[in-house]
C-alpha cells in the first residue's frame, strides 16, 4: 500500500513537472507568435532590409542564418560520429580514454563566448580567414561537438552486443558491422543529438559576434570569406542599438518569430527523417 502511494506520488510530481515545461514552452511561442505576426509578410521575408532596418525585410539574415547553421553541421556531424564510433568501437578500454569522454562533456558545458573568442584567436587571426561565415561556421561546429558526440556515444552504446557479433559470425568485418548494422539502428538517436545541435546552433550570438556577424551588409554574402547578418545578433543589435528603438523592436519580434519558425522546421525535418529510419529499422 505505502508503495503504491509513493509511486502515485513520483508519477504526480513527474506529470507536474512536464506541465510546468510546456506550460512555459507555450507561453514563450505566445509570446513570440503575438508579438511578431503582425509584421511578418511576405515583402518580410523577401525583402533586403531599409532605412536603418526599420522597414523592408530580412531575407539576407535569414540566408546568412542557414549558411552559418548548415557550414556548422557539414564540419561538426561527421567529425562528431567519427570521434563517437572510435570512443564507442575501437578505443581501448583504458583510463586515458576515460579522461577524454569526461573532457567531452564538460567541454558542452563551457560557455558560448568563451567559444568565440577562441574562433577570433584561431580562425579570424591565426588563421587568416577573418570575420566570414567560413569562421562563424567552424566555430560553431566546435560548439556544436561535445552534444553531437555525446548523443551519438549512447546511441552507439544502446545498440545491443549481440548484434554486432552476430555479424562478426557471419563474416562480416568489423567496420562491415558498423556501417551496415550499428549505425542504422543508432541513427534515431544520433539525429537526436543532431537537432538538439541546430536548435543551439541557429540561436547562439557570442560566438558569430566575434567570428562573423556583420551589423549592416548590402546584399547577400558572395562566398564563405564574407561577413553575413544573422538573425541572432541583428535581434541583439535592434534591441541594444540604433536611433528607432520603437521601429527596431517591432522587427526585433518578428526576427525573433521567423528564428523560431526556422529552428522548428529544420528539427521537424529531422524528427521526420528519425522516425522513417526508426520505422525502417524495426521492420
Amino acid at each position: 500500500m505505502k508503495k503504491d502511494v509513493v509511486q502515485k506520488l513520483g508519477f504526480s510530481l513527474i506529470f507536474l513537472c512536464i506541465l510546468t515545461t510546456v506550460f512555459f514552452l507555450g507561453t514563450i511561442i505566445y509570446f513570440i507568435f503575438v508579438k511578431g505576426a503582425p509584421i511578418i509578410s511576405w515583402d518580410f521575408l523577401t525583402k533586403v532590409p531599409r532605412n536603418a532596418m526599420t522597414e523592408g525585410g530580412v531575407a539576407p539574415i535569414i540566408a546568412g542564418t542557414f549558411y552559418l547553421t548548415l557550414g556548422a553541421m557539414i564540419f561538426s556531424v561527421p567529425l562528431g560520429l567519427a570521434c563517437a564510433i572510435y570512443i564507442c568501437e575501437y578505443s581501448p578500454k583504458s583510463f586515458i580514454v576515460n579522461i577524454i569522454r569526461i573532457s567531452i562533456n564538460n567541454l558542452a558545458g563551457v560557455p558560448s563566448v568563451v567559444f568565440g573568442l577562441f574562433g577570433l584567436a584561431v580562425f579570424v587571426n591565426f588563421l587568416g580567414f577573418g570575420v566570414s561565415i567560413l569562421s562563424g561556421s567552424l566555430t560553431l561546429g566546435i560548439l556544436a561537438l561535445p552534444l553531437i558526440i555525446s548523443a551519438s556515444q549512447e546511441a552507439l552504446v544502446a545498440v545491443p552486443h549481440s548484434i554486432r557479433e552476430a555479424s562478426l559470425s557471419l563474416g562480416a568485418s568489423k567496420w562491415e558491422t558498423i556501417k551496415r548494422i550499428v549505425l542504422p539502428a543508432a541513427l534515431p538517436g544520433i539525429l537526436t543529438g543532431v537537432i538538439l545541435s541546430v536548435g543551439r546552433v541557429a540561436g547562439e550570438t557570442a560566438p558569430i559576434l566575434f567570428t562573423a556577424a556583420a551589423f549592416y551588409k548590402r546584399g547577400y554574402p558572395k562566398n564563405i570569406f564574407n561577413e553575413a547578418m544573422a538573425l541572432p545578433y541583428h535581434i541583439y543589435a535592434l534591441m541594444t542599438e540604433g536611433a528607432h528603438p520603437d521601429k527596431q523592436k517591432a522587427v526585433a519580434y518578428g526576427c525573433s518569430l521567423v528564428l523560431l519558425l526556422l529552428v522548428l522546421f529544420i528539427s521537424g525535418f529531422a524528427i521526420i527523417l528519425r522516425q522513417r529510419q526508426r520505422s525502417s529499422y524495426a521492420q
